[in-house]
């Protein structure tokens, strides 16, 4: 135990050191750039030294305090990486605004130019980001590793090996084992990953401490009367993480296991409604002036698409070039989307049907269209209308919804949020046409019902952007 404590304060003071010399260095690049662009200027004059050192060093310092105060140093810090993202944002906030208090106050001690304050702040959250990003998600410096250990090796245990089986799935943590509990279903359990046999009661916490394991995931068939209590409540006291099976799962994966979830989960977690009031306040005006920007952008397209559609096969059907169709919105209220028709005009004569990969009935200048998301493009209108937003699960038919609520728990979750133009699950899962594919894009789409965000759109949007311009669609 004390070796695991040794490695955790080193990881930390590696990281207060590394990110100390980092801000330092950006700011001092900061001012090399500043004096580049304005040479004329005394307040980066090369004589002006001990405004430069206390300004830089104010600043590094007061941003790793931030840091500290904000938990990002914790050698337990159980987080994801948005989440980490936006400690950043708010220390590197708090520590410009403390030292633009400090320049005003003290103008002799902190003479330097006005510009440098932003600048500084913009390029420290930027480096501090990619350096997270490669220390907890890349395990760089071996700072992102956590020493995991499974209770359990039956059934529920089996989704780790079944879903995390590539070593890019096993980024956050080092899998030390499974350790059978009575009550598995050892059948349906761990085929290949690395059992471990010890006596519960007995050898547990030694086997824990002798390790350095830093969390244990619960992940046992059977609960009541076959965990070892006594072991995990000394664990939890000596700062050992011991999490749920279906949090380690949403916290590494992005999906929440819904074939997995039980009531009294439910009951404790966050829930799936929104809490973030000024994201809803601003929900509309922000939608609505994305979707004007991008009509700026695509009208031209858009004009062109309809042309071709006309003049493949609407010019002979008389058939329309949109395609309207009813689908379940926000709260479960039904409206009419609105998309490029891209299949033949008789692709329902015998009723509604799932769109598969490679379906037959969609024509020529459907499978350009789909391929690069033009059909979606008069989506836009439903955004006007308030129908719909930028981001968000994607609208499915009410026939469909009325089967799959049947079939699958916690469906109608979905619909606690405004479908949208691209969501979580078109990026995480392949096209689905089955109401199993429905479940396993349903993982995704409450993993963002329950963690919708400002960032996690603004992740969604610029991926989106990718698929759309290079043609890589889901």
């Amino acid at each position: 135990m004390a070796a695991n404590n040794k490695r955790h304060n080193k990881r930390s003071n590696l990281l207060v050191l590394s990110d100390l010399v980092l801000i330092s260095y950006i700011s001092y690049l900061i001012l090399v750039i500043l004096r580049a662009y304005y040479p004329s200027l005394s307040s980066v004059a090369p004589e002006n030294v001990r405004s430069v050192i206390v300004t830089i060093g104010a600043f590094a310092l007061i941003v790793v305090v931030c840091m500290l105060s904000v938990g990002l140093y914790e050698s337990k810090l159980r987080e994801t990486f948005r989440g980490i993202i936006r400690r950043i944002f708010v220390s590197v906030g708090l520590a410009y605004f403390c030292v633009a208090i400090a320049s005003s106050l003290l103008p002799d001690l902190f003479s330097i130019h006005s510009y440098f304050l932003p600048a500084a702040s913009c390029a420290s959250i930027v480096t501090l980001v990619v350096f997270r990003y490669f220390t907890t998600r890349l395990g760089l410096l071996g700072l992102g590793k956590t020493r995991t250990l499974i209770l359990g090796a039956g059934e529920r245990a089996s989704i780790i090996e079944k879903r995390m089986r590539r070593d890019v799935d096993r980024i956050g943590f080092e899998l030390i084992g499974f350790i059978p509990v009575p009550g598995d279903n050892r059948e349906e359990g761990i085929r290949n990953e690395k059992i471990v046999h010890i006596k519960l009661d007995e050898g547990l916490r030694q086997f824990i401490f002798d390790n350095d394991i830093e969390e244990v995931i619960i992940a046992c068939d059977q609960r009541r009367g076959t965990l070892p209590l006594d072991a995990l409540f000394e664990c939890k006291l000596r700062g050992i993480e011991v999490t749920e099976l279906l949090d380690f799962m949403e916290r590494e994966t992005g999906q929440i296991v819904v074939n997995l979830m039980y009531p009294s989960w439910v009951i404790y977690s966050n829930g799936f409604t929104t809490q973030n009031y000024l994201r809803d306040s601003l929900d509309y005006a922000v939608n609505a002036f994305l979707a004007f920007f991008v009509f700026l952008f695509t009208w031209p397209f858009m004009l062109l698409t309809a042309a071709i559609i006309f003049l493949d096969d609407g010019f002979k059907t008389g058939t329309s070039v949109f395609y309207k169709q009813e689908r379940v919105g926000l709260n479960g209220k039904l409206f009419q989307i609105i998309k490029f028709r891209s299949m033949r005009p008789d692709a329902e004569k015998d009723g509604a049907k799932w769109a598969s990969k490679n379906d037959d009935r969609v024509t020529r200048i459907g499978h350009f269209i789909r391929k690069y998301r033009i059909d979606e493009l008069p989506q836009l209108i439903n955004v006007f209308k308030g129908e719909m937003a930028f981001i968000g699960p994607r609208p499915e038919r009410p026939e469909f919804v009325e089967q799959l609520v049947r079939e699958i728990p916690y469906y109608n979750q979905r619909h606690n949020v405004k479908p949208g133009l691209a969501g979580w699950a078109q990026l995480n899962y392949p096209y689905g046409s089955s109401v199993a594919d429905s479940m396993e894009k349903l993982k995704f789409d409450l993993y963002y019902v329950k963690h919708q965000s400002l960032l996690l759109d603004l992740l969604i949007l610029v991926r989106t952007t990718e698929i759309v311009l290079f043609g890589r669609g889901r």
